[in-house]
């Protein structure tokens, strides 16, 4: 994804995918969202780190990691922070959000490294505020 600096005060269609609305840029993307289990690893390096790790090298737009404090995946189990026997692997969800194009060729990095989760893709649109000029 690519930011627009330069300010303009009406709609402009950029590209296909793409409108300048007075300081915003919006732009359809992708959102990549895998959800794993905080304990799982790849390679002495926790699974989340190694997907945020790939997503830079790849000069993705951006990576997220949100810590769930409850949930269960295919192992049926409840995990909870509340009980200290069952929080060593709370669900973890990477969310990484670029272009379609972008995304997609990046999934078979994820691919490399899931051994059980869940990757979700959900279309979305995306809003840039480029930096102001003066400050506030």
């Amino acid at each position: 994804m690519t930011r627009k600096s330069k300010k303009t005060h009406e709609t402009e269609e950029t590209e296909e995918n793409r409108v300048t609305e007075g300081t915003r840029v919006t732009e359809r993307g992708l959102r990549l969202t895998v959800l794993i289990g905080e304990s799982d690893g790849w390679h002495h390096r926790p699974l989340y780190s190694e997907i945020v790790h790939r997503a830079h090298q790849a000069g993705l737009a951006g990576a997220s990691v949100f810590r769930g404090i409850e949930g269960f995946g295919a192992s049926s189990m409840i995990h909870t922070q509340r009980l200290l026997s069952l929080s060593e692997d709370l669900p973890v969800a990477v969310v990484i959000v670029d272009t379609e194009e972008r995304i997609r060729a990046f999934l078979p990095l994820v691919d490399e490294v899931i051994g059980e989760g869940v990757v979700v893709l959900d279309a979305c649109e995306v809003i840039h505020y480029p930096g102001r000029e003066e400050s506030r």
